[in-house]
């Protein structure tokens, strides 16, 4: 990993640990609402798989595993026109800025 010190420093290859102190105080400063709203407006994001079943399935499982998405939250798997292919949908709300 390269960690820049300052803009016109040069690189170092220390390990991220100092960073968390950066990373908190990052965290403290407040960001400002979206025009000029308290809260941060949503849009729908739409995420397709297409590949045999398996890989579609193991795919929404490794993403329930990371944290990302319910396996209820796609679609049933829909054919494609290929054989041997389907895809499957899920649609979420991402927070923009």
């Amino acid at each position: 990993m390269i960690v820049l010190s300052a803009p016109d420093a040069s690189a170092s290859t220390r390990p991220a640990t100092h960073l968390t102190s950066i990373k908190t105080a990052a965290a403290a400063v407040p960001t400002p609402p979206a025009n000029g709203r308290d809260t941060q407006e949503r849009s729908p994001i739409r995420h397709l798989l297409f590949g045999s079943i398996h890989s579609v399935r193991t795919t929404i499982q490794r993403l329930h595993q990371l944290g990302y998405a319910e396996p209820n939250d796609w679609s049933q798997p829909i054919p494609t026109a290929k054989p041997g292919e389907v895809m499957a949908v899920l649609t979420k709300r991402a927070n923009t800025l």
